[in-house]
C-alpha cells in the first residue's frame, strides 16, 4: 500500500509495519467491541455512544487531522483500512465513523479558515462532539439546484431558513456545516457553506428515520427557522459551497468505497465459515462447484474493490483530483458488495434470512453504499463525462 514515484513504474502493495498495526487495532476493536452488541444495537436502533466514545480515544474520529487539531495524524490509506475493518463487523459503525471523519469535520478542514479550525476541529477530532453535513433536501438530492434552503443576509449575521433530510448524525450530532442559497434567481452558483451549532434559536431536529438497514446510524430531518448565524461562521466566500460540496463528496465516496469492501469481506468471511461447516448429502457445502464458484467470485470481485478503494487512497494522500479515483472506486465497491451479501444469503440458504446469522444485516445495510454519497447512476455520470472531456 505504499509506492515510489510512479514515473519509476514500482508498486509495493505490501502494508507498512505502521500500517499493519493500525489494521490490528480496528479489527481486534471490531471483534471486541462491535461483534457482541450488533444486533442488539440494530434492533433499538439506538446511537451506540459509549463505542463512539471509544473510538475516539483511538484517535479514530479524526483519523487524517493534525495532532495538534486533536487528530491522529494518519493517512487517507490508514483510514480506508480502519474503515474496512469495522465495516467487516458493524457496517453502521463505520457508517458513523466515516461520514463524521469526511464531510463536517472534512468541510471544515477543507475549506475553514484557521479560526475554524481551531475552533471547531479539536472537539470534532477527538470525537468529544459529532459532526453532521447538510446538503440533501426533500426536493434535492443529485440534483442540488433543486434546493430550497434560503441563507439571507441581515447585517453581520446570515438568517437562514428551510430544511434538510437524511441527514446522517442529525439527531446526535453537535456541530453542523449546513448548505443554503443565498439567491434564488442565481440558483446552485449562489450555494454557500455555513457551520451551525446545536442549541441555536430556531434550529431543530425533526423525525428519525426509521430505516431498512445501518439502523443504529442516526440519520434524521433538521428544521431552519430564522436561524441567525455569525458571519464568521461563512466557510469561504458567498457561492463557492456548491464547489466545496463536490470536493467534500469526493473524499466522502473514498470512504463509502472502504465501507463497501467491508461489508463483501464480511460476507465472504461468514459465507466461508458457514460453507465449511454446513453439510449435506454427507459432506460439507464448500465441495460442491456451485458453492465455490460463488466464493470465487466474491473474492475476486472483493479484492478488485479493495484495490480501487486503496488506489483513490493513495491518490488523495498524494493531494491529486481523486474526482475520477473516487467515483470509480465507489461505483465498482458498492456494487460488488451488493452481489457479495445477495451471494452470501445464498449460500447460508433459509438460514440467510435469519437474524441469527450476520449475512442478514449485511444484506439489509449495503443497499445504501449504492445510493449515499451519490448513486451508482451518480458515479457513472461523473465517470463518463470525465472521460469524454479528457
Amino acid at each position: 500500500m505504499t509506492s515510489d514515484d510512479p514515473a519509476n513504474g514500482i508498486l509495493d502493495f505490501e502494508m507498512t509495519e505502521g500500517q499493519k498495526a493500525v489494521q490490528v487495532l480496528a479489527r481486534d476493536f471490531a471483534e471486541k467491541e462491535l461483534r457482541p452488541v450488533v444486533m442488539k444495537y440494530d434492533e433499538s436502533q439506538e446511537f451506540p455512544h459509549d463505542i463512539v466514545n471509544k473510538l475516539g480515544t483511538l484517535g479514530f474520529m479524526g483519523i487524517t487531522w493534525p495532532e495538534e487539531l486533536g487528530g491522529a495524524g494518519l493517512t487517507d490509506l490508514e483510514a480506508v483500512v480502519i474503515i474496512e475493518e469495522l465495516a467487516r463487523v458493524d457496517p453502521s459503525v463505520a457508517l458513523t465513523v466515516a461520514s463524521h471523519n469526511s464531510l463536517c469535520t472534512g468541510h471544515i478542514m477543507q475549506f475553514g479558515n484557521e479560526e475554524q479550525k481551531r475552533r471547531y476541529v479539536p472537539d470534532l477530532a477527538s470525537g468529544k462532539k459529532l459532526g453532521a453535513w447538510a446538503l440533501t433536501e426533500p426536493g434535492s438530492g443529485s440534483d442540488a439546484g433543486g434546493m430550497r434552503t434560503l441563507a439571507a443576509r441581515d447585517g453581520d449575521d446570515w438568517v437562514l431558513n428551510g430544511s434538510k433530510t437524511f441527514i446522517t448524525q442529525g439527531s446526535v450530532g453537535s456541530t453542523y456545516v449546513v448548505m443554503a442559497m443565498t439567491d434564488r434567481e442565481v440558483g446552485k452558483a449562489s450555494i454557500s457553506a455555513f457551520i451551525l451549532e446545536k442549541g441555536m434559536q430556531g434550529f431543530t431536529v425533526g423525525k428519525k428515520e426509521n430505516k431498512l438497514g445501518m439502523r443504529c446510524s442516526d440519520t434524521a430531518t433538521l428544521v431552519l427557522e430564522n436561524v441567525r448565524v455569525p458571519g464568521k461562521n461563512l466557510i469561504g466566500a458567498v457561492g463557492e459551497g456548491f464547489k466545496q460540496a463536490l470536493a467534500v463528496l469526493d473524499g466522502g465516496r473514498v470512504g463509502i468505497a472502504a465501507l463497501s469492501v467491508g461489508i463483501a469481506q464480511g460476507s465472504l468471511d461468514a459465507s466461508l465459515k458457514y460453507a465449511k461447516e454446513r453439510v449435506q448429502f454427507e459432506k460439507p457445502i464448500a465441495d460442491y462447484q456451485g458453492i465455490q464458484w460463488k466464493l470465487a467470485d466474491m473474492a475476486t470481485e472483493t479484492n478488485a474493490a479493495r484495490l480501487l478503494t486503496y488506489r483513490a487512497a493513495w491518490t488523495k494522500a498524494a493531494g491529486r483530483n481523486i474526482t475520477m479515483a473516487a467515483a470509480q472506486a465507489k461505483y465498482f465497491a458498492s456494487e460488488a458488495a451488493v452481489r457479495a451479501t445477495s451471494e452470501a444469503v445464498q449460500i447460508h440458504g433459509g438460514y440467510g434470512f435469519i437474524k441469527e446469522f450476520p449475512v442478514e444485516k449485511f444484506y439489509r445495510d449495503v443497499k445504501l453504499m449504492t445510493i449515499g454519497e451519490g448513486t451508482s447512476e451518480v458515479q457513472k455520470m461523473v465517470i463518463a463525462r470525465l472521460l469524454l472531456t479528457q
